[in-house]
């Protein structure tokens, strides 16, 4: 599986990025931080799930339960994952929709 990553993303023209060591900027590292976390966790999952799937199939261990319930649990933190991502964009696109 490929590691996913979030870029920072740039304000818009006419407003300023908060500064770090500012109140917005300081907010226990950030938005964009606790999101690489979830994402590296995420990750971090379907690793561990795709790797007792191949010691399965391999017939390292006999453990289907655990595989399963490894594989379970990473699929419903993806698609959390997923939701979470859909809420972020619906929020800007109304943000980006707002008359100032």
């Amino acid at each position: 599986m490929k590691e996913v990553s979030l870029s920072t993303i740039a304000a818009p023209a006419g407003l300023a990025a908060p500064r770090p060591g500012t109140a917005a900027g300081s907010a226990a590292g950030g938005f964009g931080e606790v999101l690489n976390q979830a994402v590296a966790s995420v990750n971090t999952q379907l690793g561990q799930a795709d790797a007792l799937a191949q010691g399965l199939a391999s017939g390292q261990h006999a453990n289907i339960h655990e595989t399963m319930i490894a594989a379970e649990q990473a699929g419903i933190s993806f698609r959390l994952m997923t939701r979470v991502q859909q809420k972020v964009l619906e929020a800007y696109q109304e943000i980006m929709r707002m008359q100032l």
